[in-house]
């Protein structure tokens, strides 16, 4: 069995996949305990007991916020009890097997191209997750493009491309300290803040309410949407020009920015008639976790 670990701010969520047929063997969930690392650990090892209860384990990855610096730490977790920890250390010291870290979008990228929706794409894919922020999963020649600086696929955090105060509304500074950052309009919260800001405050649900009863105002702000969107996406398409780039997150929810966005990317890429396809992700909510299971697979 090869086993995948999603953890989040509120829930730990382990699978066990059979490693010849990917099909999955064990499911279980429990609450994230972040009242102190050592309970956290506790709660994390708790989840891999009850999975190796059905199977022999042959390898874990672990989907997770932060990232492990070059000294080998825990960086960035908003699970605060993680930093600074040998968190993955940790987890060798009691179960002898190998164990890799990822996060949510590389996780994502390789459970579609293993066996979603970029299965069938030879060497390369692109995931891109459209939900409460956005960040990105590159697959190369097979492989995932992490990077030196362990920045590979931060696309949120790139200007949005071609912005114009009169098109897409008033600068905005991004967390991160960057003006304008593609995350802060293609995102399922950017998507809600620009209408909000133009016309009146509603989430995300509320615009495509509006968007089904015919309303101008939802209609035109999606369209501007995946406008957004595809300028943002024509700028992975030139420079590393994947086979398929596969969305993920709430906003991929909406069907209809499939056609808008396949439309409008040839406007703003090098070739005007780019074969790349934007696909919807197969597996949902639970990419993440197999495709965490699949880290030592590739």
């Amino acid at each position: 069995m090869i086993v995948g670990l999603d953890i989040g701010g509120t829930k730990i969520e382990g699978v066990g996949l059979d490693s010849n047929n990917y099909q999955t063997v064990v499911k279980h969930r429990e609450p994230t305990d972040k009242s102190s690392y050592q309970a956290f650990l506790n709660s994390v090892m708790s989840v891999i007991h009850v999975v190796g209860e059905q199977g022999n384990i042959e390898s874990i990855g672990i989907g997770c916020c932060g990232s492990v610096g070059n000294d080998g730490l825990m960086q960035g977790a908003n699970v605060t009890v993680l930093n600074g920890q040998d968190f993955i250390g940790d987890i060798q010291r009691q179960i002898n097997v190998p164990v890799a870290i990822a996060n949510d979008a590389d996780c994502l990228a390789l459970s579609e191209f293993k066996d979603g929706a970029a299965k069938e794409a030879s060497n390369s894919c692109v995931a891109v997750i459209i939900g409460t922020g956005c960040g990105s999963g590159v697959i190369i020649n097979n492989g995932l493009v992490t990077g030196l600086n362990k920045l590979g696929g931060e696309l949120g955090h790139n200007p949005l491309p071609n912005f114009s105060p009169d098109k897409d509304g008033a600068p905005v500074e991004c967390y991160c300290g960057s003006m304008n950052c593609a995350e802060s309009f293609v995102s399922g919260t950017g998507f809600a803040r620009t209408f909000s800001d133009k016309y009146f405050v509603a989430d995300s649900k509320q615009i495509m309410a509006l968007h089904a009863q015919g309303d101008k105002r939802a209609i035109d702000h999606l369209d501007l949407y995946c406008d957004q969107l595809a300028r943002t996406l024509a700028c992975v398409v030139n420079f590393v020009d994947p086979e398929v780039i596969v969305l993920g997150g709430g906003m991929s929810n909406i069907d209809t920015i499939y056609p808008l966005v396949q439309q409008k990317l040839s406007q703003y890429t090098f070739t005007k008639s780019v074969q790349t396809q934007i696909v919807k992700n197969v597996h949902g909510d639970s990419s993440g976790v197999r495709g965490a299971a699949f880290l030592h697979s590739l």
